[in-house]
């Protein structure tokens, strides 16, 4: 267990994505502390995997990141049980429509989350990491991040500037600490297609054109863009962060990892 007794806070991880990554670091001993938006019965659900998966300890802590001051409560409460050693920024929303169609509110709500939320995580931990001399900040961005796509300014501006953010921060903390203790690492990941719930409408509709055939509609969902035509899992995107967690990876920061089947490649 290569995360034997460090802590890890990740954002938006009661489904999807984060869980996947929050499981992940579970199998490798790692401390979790789950947070997002979600009832009762999907929490002790979330709870119950981590732990299976091997967690030292589970926590959870449900918070709206779109407002600063429940997010610095919510980094208060974490901090209070202890230091963070890993933190994975991967709460974020969607809403598609076209510029001159795109509600200001949800404008502000995407950027909110999907980016403000992360500085926000970042400038409260990274000064406790930069004191141990070891601390890994993880970024989910997106594809989106890389190149963009019609109907999602909001979505594509925020991924955009997840990945500037994690430049930044990258040079601020490159120095820290040592190949000893680790160092101070923050990068970002940018998958393409990922098969979770949230996509789960598109996929079936795709199925029932191929009479249930799901492999045939995944396929037909992904070949304008993603050229493996096939989807990533939750957790995959999870062993990419538990690499980025591993000692191994201490000289690896400020860099974008795409698992996009090929689709910033065209």
């Amino acid at each position: 267990m290569t995360l034997k007794g460090k802590r890890a806070l990740v954002t938006g991880s009661f489904q999807g994505i984060g869980l996947g990554i929050a499981t992940a670091l579970a199998a490798e001993g790692a401390s979790i502390v789950l947070h997002g938006l979600a009832d009762e019965a999907t929490i002790a659900a979330a709870e119950k995997a981590i732990l299976a998966a091997g967690a030292a300890k589970v926590e959870s802590h449900v918070s709206d990141l779109r407002d600063v001051k429940a997010t610095e409560d919510l980094i208060a409460k974490v901090l209070a049980g202890g230091p963070v050693d890993i933190l994975c920024n991967n709460a974020g929303i969607q809403h598609t429509a076209r510029i001159e169609d795109m509600p200001r509110d949800k404008w502000n709500d995407i950027i909110s989350i999907n980016l403000s939320s992360y500085f926000d995580t970042m400038r409260l931990l990274l000064p406790q990491m930069q004191q141990r001399g070891y601390g890994r900040v993880i970024n989910t961005s997106s594809v989106h991040g890389l190149i963009a796509s019609v109907a999602k300014a909001p979505y594509v501006a925020a991924k955009h500037g997840v990945i500037g953010l994690t430049k930044v921060a990258a040079l601020e903390y490159a120095s820290v600490g040592s190949s000893k203790t680790g160092g101070v690492t923050v990068n970002a990941i940018c998958p393409g297609w990922v098969e979770t719930t949230l996509i789960e409408p598109q996929i079936q509709a795709k199925v029932d054109l191929h009479n249930g055939d799901r492999a045939a509609g995944i396929a037909d969902l992904l070949s304008e863009k993603q050229p493996s035509q096939r989807m990533s899992s939750p957790s995959e995107i999870g062993a990419v962060a538990v690499f980025l967690c591993s000692h191994a990876a201490h000289n690896i920061t400020g860099i974008d990892i795409a698992l996009d089947g090929g689709w910033t490649a065209q």
